[in-house]
């Protein structure tokens, strides 16, 4: 549904996208990760026909964003990360509003509008204005507006960004239907490492105007490393015993390691016969955190972006 072809966006001689290459499949969600300034919003304005590339090539649902800019907007729906709603219309007058503007007949207009409320389960809510509206029902009210015209492709620009957990659960929800139910098409930019890797099918990570590493989750996941261990015990000899009968060394009254060659109950069993007993034992799985770090320097905390 997505083909991107070493495509470039230069301002003077800054390349904010730099040969950049990926296709989206139908049907899946691809979530576009990277710090500010990555390149993730430059490469959005070009799919969506908003900004002209300087080089390379891109086509989505089978259209040229250059020299087929119409039909790529007929196909798509868009959901900036500010929303462009009129307070004072209820949520049925700007969904009727939006499917007129698409040459609907004030009766499709009617009934799709009626369509999309119940998609997007606002049905209730739908004849108060929409700025009596939650954050989240403004996103989902957004959501419903990007919808009128049965787009095949849905671009989503942080959708949940601001929301609560909630709300934000409540678009993580809509945007699975949308996909599931529907086959929508979407890509997702997203600040939050748990929502991509909540939703998507498969990730792309960007950096400095180039993709830095492209695959599902546990692929990602998989680049640094496995399961990793760790224990805690009362004191530093007792740790240091157990780090020894695993070929590592103890830090304090702490170990840790990954678990390549052991198994959990390896663990667990030469712990026992060593009269080892730890006050902490877990087991941490990679995150995309650590993904993020190991392929861009940076880490996410909390949604923010810290430099290590």
């Amino acid at each position: 549904m997505i083909e991107v072809e070493s495509l470039v966006k230069t301002y003077g001689e800054v390349a904010a996208v730099d040969e950049v290459s990926f296709s989206v499949r139908e049907g899946e969600i691809f979530a576009f990760l990277g710090p500010n300034g990555a390149g993730k919003s430059t490469t959005v304005q070009m799919l969506t026909t908003l900004v002209r590339p300087t080089a390379g090539r891109a086509e989505v649902n089978g259209f040229d964003v250059v020299k087929q800019e119409k039909d790529v907007r007929l196909s798509i729906g868009v959901a900036l990360q500010e929303t462009g709603i009129d307070k004072v219309l209820t949520g049925r007058e700007l969904l009727v509003l939006q499917g007129r503007l698409f040459k609907m007949s004030k009766e499709e207009a009617e009934k799709r509008a009626e369509e999309l409320l119940a998609i997007v389960s606002l049905t209730e809510a739908a004849d108060r204005r929409s700025g009596t509206y939650s954050g989240g029902m403004r996103r989902r009210l957004d959501l419903a507006l990007t919808l009128v015209h049965r787009p095949t492709v849905l671009f989503l620009d942080e959708p949940t960004t601001g929301l609560d957990p909630a709300s934000r659960i409540e678009i993580w929800n809509e945007v699975r239907r949308l996909n599931q139910e529907f086959g929508t098409t979407i890509f997702l930019t997203t600040q939050y490492l748990e929502e991509a890797d909540e939703l998507a099918d498969r990730i792309a990570i960007i950096n400095h105007g180039k993709i830095v590493s492209e695959g599902t989750a546990d692929e990602l996941k998989r680049l640094v490393g496995g399961e990793t261990i760790a224990m805690a015990f009362q004191d530093a000899t007792d740790a240091k015993r157990a780090a020894e009968r695993f070929g590592h060394e103890a830090e304090g009254t702490n170990v840790s390691f990954e678990l390549k060659q052991y198994t959990l109950m390896d663990v667990i069993r030469s712990l026992d016969e060593a009269g080892l007993q730890p006050e902490r034992l877990t087991v941490k799985q990679p995150s995309l955190d650590d993904v993020f770090l190991k392929v861009t320097g940076e880490s996410y905390e909390g949604g923010e972006i810290r430099v290590d």
